[in-house]
C-alpha cells in the first residue's frame, strides 16, 4: 500500500508507525466510544491500512515500531487471520465497525481497551505478551476459545453481550493464561465459558455481573487454576458450573449473590479445592451441588445455605467457622439425596478433629434418628425406645436415670409386698433394693430372683423390669462399642 492512497489520517497513523509514537484522535478524554459510528474522516481509518501496517508496516533504523492508536473508528473488516506481526498493537477508545476477525492470529501485545465492537473471533490467537480487553464494549460473541497467552489477560470493566442468546457471551474455553486473568467488574449479558481453561495465576472476578437466567452463567468445567479464583460480591443469574475443575488455592464467593430459582446455582461437584469459601452472603436462590468434591477447608456460614444442598461423597479436612452441631445440622437434614450417611460422618469426624466431642455425639444421634425415619414400622418403634432411653448409646447418663428411677419403684413396691420364698428353709433374707437389682441387671445376680417369686401384678411388675433392664443393657454396649470403634 504506498502512501498517497492514504487519507490524511490513514498517513498520520502510517508515519507515527515506524517510530512507535502514539496518535490520538479524541477530543476529550472522557468522550462515549458508543458514538463512534458518527465520526468523521478526520479520525476514520480503513481495517486494511491496520492489516497492512501489522503485517508489513514501515520501520525506521533504531526505532521501535509499533501501532499505538486511540479514538478511532476502524471501518470495515480487521482480517488477520493465521497472521504473524512483531508489533505491539494497541487500538484503545477504538469504534470497530466490524468484528475484528483473529482467528490463529499472533501477536507480540494486544491492547484493545476501552473499545467497542460489535464482537471479536479470535480463536487459537497466539500473545507473547499481554492480551488487555480493560473496559471493551462488545455487542456480540467474543471467541477466545484455544487462545494461549504467555502473560496475563485483562477482561476488568469489560461488557460482554451475546447477539445470539444460545451462542454464549463470552468464549474461554481451553484457553491457556501464563498469568493471572484479571477480570473485576466484567459484565456478561449471556453463558461465559471457561470449560478446560488453565491459568497459571489467579482468576479474578470481584464484583462481576452474569446473567444468563435460567442457563449458564458461567460454565467452567475442568478448569484449572494455580492460584485462587477470587468471586467476591458476584452478582450471577444462572448457574455457575465447576464441575471437575481444580483450584490449588481458594475459591472464594463471599458477599456472592447467586440466583437460579428452581435450578442448580452452583455446581461444585467432583471439583478438587484448596478452600472453599461461602461467607457473608444472603441464601443461595438455587441448589448447592458439591457431590464428590474434595476440599481441604470449608469455610461455610450456615446462612448461606439454600433451602436444598447435594453432598453425597463429599470430602472435607476442616469446617470453619466452628459452629453449634444445632447450626451444622440443618445441612444435612436439607440433602436432596435424602439420608446420606458419610455426610453425618464427615461432620462429626470434623468435631472430633478440633475436640469437640459434644458436638460429634450430637450428630451421631441426629445420624440416628434420621435412619430410624427411613425403617419400617417396627424399626422405628425399636428406634424410638432406644432414644427414649440412652439417645441410641450417646447419652449415657440418661440410662443412669432409668435405672434409679426404676430401682426406686421397684423397691418401694416390693418392700410393700415381699414375694413369697420358692423354698422358706433355704431362702436368704429378703431385700426389696437387691431383689430389684437382680431383675434389671441381666448379668449380675445376688441370690434374690432365684430364691422369690412375686404374684399378681407384681409378677408383671418383675418381667416389666426384666424386659426393661435389658432394653438399658444392650443400648449401653451398643453405645460404648460405638465409642471405642471410634477410638
Amino acid at each position: 500500500m504506498e502512501i498517497n492512497e492514504l487519507t490524511p489520517a490513514e498517513q498520520q497513523v502510517w508515519r507515527a508507525f515506524a517510530t512507535g509514537a502514539a496518535v490520538d484522535f479524541r477530543a476529550e478524554d472522557d468522550e462515549d466510544v458508543a458514538q463512534g459510528a458518527h465520526w468523521g474522516p478526520e479520525r476514520t481509518i480503513r481495517a486494511t491500512v491496520v492489516r497492512a501496517l501489522l503485517l508489513n508496516g514501515p520501520q525506521e533504523p533504531g526505532e521501535i515500531s509499533a501501532l499505538k492508536l486511540s479514538g478511532a473508528r476502524v471501518t470495515g473488516v480487521l482480517d488477520l487471520r493465521y497472521g504473524t506481526t512483531e508489533f505491539a498493537v494497541r487500538l484503545s477508545h477504538c469504534h470497530f465497525d466490524e468484528v475484528p476477525q483473529l482467528y490463529g492470529a499472533r501477536f507480540r501485545q494486544l491492547n484493545l481497551s476501552d473499545s467497542v465492537l460489535p464482537g471479536l473471533v479470535a480463536a487459537t490467537v497466539q500473545v507473547d505478551g499481554v492480551l488487555r480487553l480493560t473496559g471493551c464494549r462488545f455487542g456480540g460473541t467474543v471467541r477466545l476459545g484455544g487462545a494461549h497467552i504467555s502473560g496475563a489477560l485483562f477482561l476488568d470493566g469489560a461488557r460482554f453481550s451475546a447477539s445470539d442468546g444460545w451462542d454464549g457471551a463470552l468464549h474461554l474455553n481451553h484457553v491457556s493464561v501464563g498469568d493471572d486473568l484479571w477480570a473485576p467488574g466484567l459484565q456478561a449479558d449471556g453463558e461465559v465459558r471457561l470449560n478446560s481453561a488453565e491459568v497459571a495465576g489467579s482468576l479474578r472476578l470481584n464484583d462481576a455481573r452474569l446473567s444468563s437466567p435460567g442457563g449458564p452463567a458461567l460454565d467452567a468445567e475442568t478448569l484449572t487454576v494455580h492460584g485462587d479464583v477470587l468471586m467476591r460480591h458476584v452478582r450471577s443469574q444462572g448457574w455457575i458450573g465447576l464441575r471437575g475443575a481444580r483450584v490449588e488455592g481458594r475459591l472464594e464467593l463471599s458477599h456472592a449473590r447467586l440466583s437460579n430459582p428452581g435450578d442448580t446455582a452452583l455446581r461444585a461437584s467432583s471439583c478438587t479445592l484448596g478452600e472453599l469459601w461461602l461467607r457473608k452472603s444472603p441464601p443461595m436462590q438455587g441448589i448447592l451441588n458439591l457431590r464428590r468434591a474434595q476440599i481441604d477447608v470449608l469455610f461455610l456460614e450456615p446462612e448461606v445455605l439454600p433451602a436444598e444442598v447435594l453432598l453425597s461423597d463429599l470430602v472435607y479436612t476442616s469446617l470453619t467457622p466452628h459452629a453449634p452441631a444445632e447450626r451444622r445440622l440443618p445441612m444435612l437434614e436439607c440433602d436432596g439425596d435424602g439420608y446420606v450417611p458419610y455426610s453425618y460422618e464427615q461432620l462429626a469426624a470434623s468435631y472430633r478433629r478440633i475436640g469437640d466431642d459434644d458436638a460429634a455425639r450430637l450428630v451421631q444421634l441426629a445420624k440416628q434418628r434420621r435412619l430410624r425415619t427411613t425403617r419400617s414400622w417396627y424399626g422405628r418403634i425399636w428406634g424410638y425406645v432406644q432414644d427414649a432411653t440412652v439417645g441410641y448409646g450417646f447419652r449415657p447418663l440418661r440410662a443412669a436415670v432409668w435405672l434409679l428411677s426404676l430401682l426406686a419403684v421397684g423397691s418401694i413396691a416390693y418392700a410393700l409386698h415381699h414375694p413369697h420364698a420358692l423354698k422358706a428353709s433355704e431362702a436368704p433374707h429378703f431385700n426389696p433394693v437387691f431383689y430389684t437389682l437382680d431383675l434389671l441387671l441381666p448379668v449380675i445376680s445376688f441370690g434374690q430372683e432365684d430364691a422369690f417369686a412375686p404374684d399378681g401384678w407384681y409378677q408383671y411388675l418383675s418381667y416389666a423390669l426384666i424386659i426393661t433392664g435389658w432394653i438399658l443393657a444392650t443400648t449401653v454396649v451398643t453405645g460404648v462399642t460405638r465409642t471405642v470403634s471410634r477410638q
